[in-house]
Protein backbone atom coordinates (compact mmCIF):
# COMPACT_ATOMS: atom_id res chain seq x y z
CA UNK A 1 0.00 0.00 0.00
CA UNK A 2 1.28 3.43 -0.93
CA UNK A 3 0.18 6.70 0.65
CA UNK A 4 1.24 10.23 -0.21
CA UNK A 5 0.27 13.17 2.00
CA UNK A 6 -2.36 15.51 0.64
CA UNK A 7 -1.98 19.28 0.69
CA UNK A 8 -5.13 20.85 -0.70
CA UNK A 9 -3.90 24.41 -0.19
CA UNK A 10 -0.69 26.37 0.05
CA UNK A 11 0.31 29.20 2.37
CA UNK A 12 -1.66 29.88 5.54
CA UNK A 13 -4.60 27.70 4.49
CA UNK A 14 -2.27 24.77 3.80
CA UNK A 15 -0.58 25.26 7.17
CA UNK A 16 -3.94 25.19 8.94
CA UNK A 17 -4.80 21.96 7.12
CA UNK A 18 -1.50 20.35 8.17
CA UNK A 19 -2.06 21.37 11.78
CA UNK A 20 -5.40 19.51 11.67
CA UNK A 21 -4.48 16.41 9.69
CA UNK A 22 -0.67 16.19 9.77
CA UNK A 23 -0.37 13.61 12.57
CA UNK A 24 -2.84 11.22 10.93
CA UNK A 25 -1.25 11.65 7.50
CA UNK A 26 2.20 11.08 8.97
CA UNK A 27 1.05 7.81 10.56
CA UNK A 28 -0.40 6.53 7.27
CA UNK A 29 2.70 7.64 5.34
CA UNK A 30 5.07 5.85 7.73
CA UNK A 31 3.03 2.63 7.35
CA UNK A 32 3.32 2.61 3.54
CA UNK A 33 5.07 -0.32 1.88
CA UNK A 34 8.15 1.62 0.72
CA UNK A 35 8.75 3.16 4.13
CA UNK A 36 8.27 -0.19 5.86
CA UNK A 37 10.77 -1.91 3.55
CA UNK A 38 13.37 0.79 4.15
CA UNK A 39 12.86 0.61 7.91
CA UNK A 40 13.09 -3.20 7.97
CA UNK A 41 16.32 -3.19 5.96
CA UNK A 42 17.92 -0.47 8.07
CA UNK A 43 16.98 -2.18 11.32
CA UNK A 44 18.31 -5.53 10.11
CA UNK A 45 21.69 -4.28 8.86
CA UNK A 46 22.79 -1.09 10.64
CA UNK A 47 24.00 -2.95 13.74
CA UNK A 48 26.69 -4.72 11.69
CA UNK A 49 28.14 -1.41 10.42
CA UNK A 50 31.35 -0.49 12.24
CA UNK A 51 32.97 2.07 9.94
CA UNK A 52 32.04 5.01 7.76
CA UNK A 53 33.33 3.08 4.75
CA UNK A 54 30.82 0.31 5.42
CA UNK A 55 27.96 2.78 5.71
CA UNK A 56 28.69 4.65 2.47
CA UNK A 57 29.24 1.29 0.76
CA UNK A 58 25.62 0.31 1.34
CA UNK A 59 23.45 2.67 -0.69
CA UNK A 60 20.20 1.66 1.04
CA UNK A 61 21.58 2.31 4.51
CA UNK A 62 23.23 5.54 3.38
CA UNK A 63 19.99 6.73 1.78
CA UNK A 64 18.12 6.37 5.08
CA UNK A 65 20.95 8.03 7.02
CA UNK A 66 21.19 11.04 4.73
CA UNK A 67 17.42 11.53 4.44
CA UNK A 68 17.17 11.56 8.24
CA UNK A 69 19.21 14.78 8.19
CA UNK A 70 17.79 16.29 5.02
CA UNK A 71 21.01 15.53 3.11
CA UNK A 72 19.65 13.06 0.55
CA UNK A 73 21.06 15.22 -2.25
CA UNK A 74 24.53 13.98 -1.25
CA UNK A 75 23.76 10.32 -1.95
CA UNK A 76 26.35 10.22 -4.75
CA UNK A 77 29.00 12.21 -2.84
CA UNK A 78 30.24 9.15 -1.01
CA UNK A 79 33.85 10.26 -0.52
CA UNK A 80 32.71 13.58 0.94
CA UNK A 81 30.22 11.93 3.32
CA UNK A 82 32.80 9.34 4.37
CA UNK A 83 35.23 12.17 5.22
CA UNK A 84 32.54 13.98 7.24
CA UNK A 85 31.81 10.81 9.19
CA UNK A 86 35.41 9.70 9.74
CA UNK A 87 36.58 13.12 10.97
CA UNK A 88 33.96 13.14 13.72
CA UNK A 89 33.02 16.30 15.60
CA UNK A 90 35.44 16.63 18.52
CA UNK A 91 38.26 18.39 16.66
CA UNK A 92 37.87 21.98 15.41
CA UNK A 93 39.71 20.80 12.29
CA UNK A 94 37.10 18.13 11.53
CA UNK A 95 35.39 18.71 8.19
CA UNK A 96 31.91 18.83 9.73
CA UNK A 97 33.08 21.52 12.16
CA UNK A 98 34.25 23.70 9.29
CA UNK A 99 31.10 23.45 7.15
CA UNK A 100 28.56 26.25 7.51
CA UNK A 101 25.66 23.80 7.09
CA UNK A 102 25.45 22.20 10.54
CA UNK A 103 23.36 19.27 9.34
CA UNK A 104 26.67 17.55 8.52
CA UNK A 105 27.82 18.08 12.09
CA UNK A 106 24.61 16.47 13.36
CA UNK A 107 25.06 13.55 10.97
CA UNK A 108 28.63 12.90 12.09
CA UNK A 109 27.75 13.25 15.77
CA UNK A 110 24.80 10.87 15.44
CA UNK A 111 26.94 8.03 14.06
CA UNK A 112 30.07 8.69 16.12
CA UNK A 113 32.52 6.97 13.77
CA UNK A 114 35.19 9.61 14.33
CA UNK A 115 34.41 10.32 17.98
CA UNK A 116 34.27 6.95 19.72
CA UNK A 117 36.11 3.63 19.57
CA UNK A 118 32.71 1.97 19.26
CA UNK A 119 30.29 3.81 16.95
CA UNK A 120 26.74 4.56 17.98
CA UNK A 121 25.45 2.06 15.41
CA UNK A 122 26.12 -0.59 18.05
CA UNK A 123 23.66 0.94 20.53
CA UNK A 124 20.42 -0.99 20.96
CA UNK A 125 18.21 2.05 20.40
CA UNK A 126 20.19 3.57 17.52
CA UNK A 127 17.96 2.26 14.74
CA UNK A 128 14.79 3.47 16.48
CA UNK A 129 16.06 7.03 16.80
CA UNK A 130 17.44 7.20 13.26
CA UNK A 131 14.27 5.77 11.73
CA UNK A 132 12.09 8.23 13.63
CA UNK A 133 14.09 11.07 12.06
CA UNK A 134 13.96 9.33 8.67
CA UNK A 135 10.17 9.03 8.75
CA UNK A 136 9.73 12.67 9.76
CA UNK A 137 12.15 13.94 7.11
CA UNK A 138 10.57 11.73 4.43
CA UNK A 139 7.10 13.00 5.28
CA UNK A 140 8.30 16.60 5.16
CA UNK A 141 10.02 15.94 1.81
CA UNK A 142 6.75 14.57 0.42
CA UNK A 143 5.01 17.74 1.57
CA UNK A 144 7.81 19.76 -0.01
CA UNK A 145 7.08 18.28 -3.44
CA UNK A 146 3.73 20.05 -3.22
CA UNK A 147 4.78 23.21 -1.34
CA UNK A 148 8.33 24.22 -0.49
CA UNK A 149 6.97 26.89 1.86
CA UNK A 150 5.12 24.30 3.93
CA UNK A 151 8.25 22.14 3.99
CA UNK A 152 10.23 25.05 5.44
CA UNK A 153 7.46 25.76 7.96
CA UNK A 154 7.40 22.13 9.16
CA UNK A 155 11.17 22.06 9.44
CA UNK A 156 11.20 25.28 11.49
CA UNK A 157 8.47 24.07 13.81
CA UNK A 158 10.51 20.91 14.48
CA UNK A 159 14.04 22.34 14.63
CA UNK A 160 13.62 25.63 16.46
CA UNK A 161 12.69 24.28 19.92
CA UNK A 162 15.98 22.37 20.10
CA UNK A 163 17.98 25.48 19.23
CA UNK A 164 15.93 27.73 21.51
CA UNK A 165 16.26 25.43 24.53
CA UNK A 166 19.86 24.45 23.84
CA UNK A 167 22.93 25.58 25.69
CA UNK A 168 24.90 28.56 24.49
CA UNK A 169 24.59 32.29 24.17
CA UNK A 170 21.96 34.29 22.35
CA UNK A 171 24.44 34.93 19.55
CA UNK A 172 25.32 31.25 19.42
CA UNK A 173 21.67 30.36 18.86
CA UNK A 174 21.42 32.88 16.04
CA UNK A 175 24.53 31.38 14.45
CA UNK A 176 22.90 27.93 14.68
CA UNK A 177 19.88 29.31 12.81
CA UNK A 178 22.12 30.99 10.24
CA UNK A 179 24.06 27.72 9.84
CA UNK A 180 20.95 25.78 8.83
CA UNK A 181 20.12 26.37 5.15
CA UNK A 182 16.35 25.71 5.56
CA UNK A 183 16.05 27.87 8.69
CA UNK A 184 18.08 30.68 7.17
CA UNK A 185 15.86 30.72 4.09
CA UNK A 186 12.72 30.76 6.22
CA UNK A 187 13.94 33.61 8.44
CA UNK A 188 15.16 35.69 5.51
CA UNK A 189 11.80 35.41 3.82
CA UNK A 190 9.85 36.06 7.02
CA UNK A 191 11.88 39.21 7.67
CA UNK A 192 11.75 40.40 4.05
CA UNK A 193 15.52 40.32 3.58
CA UNK A 194 16.85 40.30 0.00
CA UNK A 195 18.78 37.32 -1.39
CA UNK A 196 21.94 39.44 -1.57
CA UNK A 197 21.82 39.71 2.24
CA UNK A 198 24.05 36.62 2.43
CA UNK A 199 26.94 38.63 0.95
CA UNK A 200 27.25 40.68 4.14
CA UNK A 201 29.81 39.64 6.74
CA UNK A 202 28.51 37.38 9.51
CA UNK A 203 28.54 40.05 12.22
CA UNK A 204 26.41 42.31 10.06
CA UNK A 205 24.03 39.48 9.24
CA UNK A 206 23.72 38.70 12.96
CA UNK A 207 22.88 42.28 13.89
CA UNK A 208 20.32 42.44 11.07
CA UNK A 209 18.61 39.22 12.13
CA UNK A 210 18.39 40.51 15.70
CA UNK A 211 16.98 43.87 14.62
CA UNK A 212 14.47 42.20 12.30
CA UNK A 213 13.38 39.83 15.05
CA UNK A 214 12.82 42.79 17.36
CA UNK A 215 10.79 44.50 14.65
CA UNK A 216 8.57 41.59 13.67
CA UNK A 217 8.51 39.35 16.75
CA UNK A 218 9.03 41.86 19.52
CA UNK A 219 12.24 40.22 20.75
CA UNK A 220 15.74 39.57 19.46
CA UNK A 221 16.26 36.51 21.66
CA UNK A 222 15.78 33.22 19.77
CA UNK A 223 15.20 31.41 23.09
CA UNK A 224 11.61 32.67 22.94
CA UNK A 225 11.04 30.43 19.89
CA UNK A 226 10.69 27.49 22.27
CA UNK A 227 7.17 28.82 22.73
CA UNK A 228 4.53 27.30 20.44
CA UNK A 229 2.86 30.68 20.23
CA UNK A 230 6.03 32.48 19.16
CA UNK A 231 6.91 29.84 16.54
CA UNK A 232 3.38 30.03 15.16
CA UNK A 233 3.73 33.79 14.89
CA UNK A 234 7.00 33.44 12.99
CA UNK A 235 5.67 30.73 10.67
CA UNK A 236 2.53 32.69 9.85
CA UNK A 237 4.67 35.74 9.09
CA UNK A 238 6.82 33.60 6.78
CA UNK A 239 3.83 32.10 4.96
CA UNK A 240 2.11 35.46 4.58
CA UNK A 241 5.31 36.96 3.16
CA UNK A 242 5.73 33.97 0.83
CA UNK A 243 2.20 34.34 -0.51
CA UNK A 244 2.61 38.04 -1.20
CA UNK A 245 6.16 37.72 -2.55
CA UNK A 246 7.29 34.20 -3.55
CA UNK A 247 10.95 35.22 -3.73
CA UNK A 248 10.94 36.82 -0.31
CA UNK A 249 12.74 39.83 -1.78
CA UNK A 250 9.99 42.28 -2.59
CA UNK A 251 10.61 46.01 -2.53
CA UNK A 252 9.00 46.44 0.87
CA UNK A 253 11.23 43.75 2.31
CA UNK A 254 14.32 45.32 0.79
CA UNK A 255 13.38 48.71 2.20
CA UNK A 256 12.88 47.13 5.63
CA UNK A 257 16.33 45.54 5.38
CA UNK A 258 17.89 48.88 4.51
CA UNK A 259 16.15 50.51 7.46
CA UNK A 260 17.35 47.82 9.87
CA UNK A 261 20.92 47.99 8.59
CA UNK A 262 20.92 51.75 8.78
CA UNK A 263 19.88 51.58 12.41
CA UNK A 264 22.72 49.17 13.15
CA UNK A 265 25.18 51.91 12.22
CA UNK A 266 27.39 49.44 10.35
CA UNK A 267 29.10 50.10 6.98
CA UNK A 268 28.58 48.12 3.80
CA UNK A 269 24.98 48.89 2.89
CA UNK A 270 25.89 49.13 -0.76
CA UNK A 271 26.77 45.41 -0.74
CA UNK A 272 23.07 44.52 -0.55
CA UNK A 273 22.49 45.40 -4.20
Amino acid sequence: MSFQPVVAFTGLAGWAQLKRSGAEQMQRFAASDAMTRDADYFRAHIGSVSTAAELVGDRRLLSVALRAFGLEGDINNRYFIRKVLEDGTLSPNALASKLSDKRYLKLSKAFGFGDFATPRTKLSDFADGMLASYRTASFEAAIGKQSNELLLALNADRELPGIALGKGSENGKWYAIMGSAPLRQMFQTAFGLPQSFVRLDLDQQLSTFKAASERYLGTGNPATLASDEMRERLIRLFLARSESSPTGSDLAGQNAALTLLSRSGRPGLSRLY
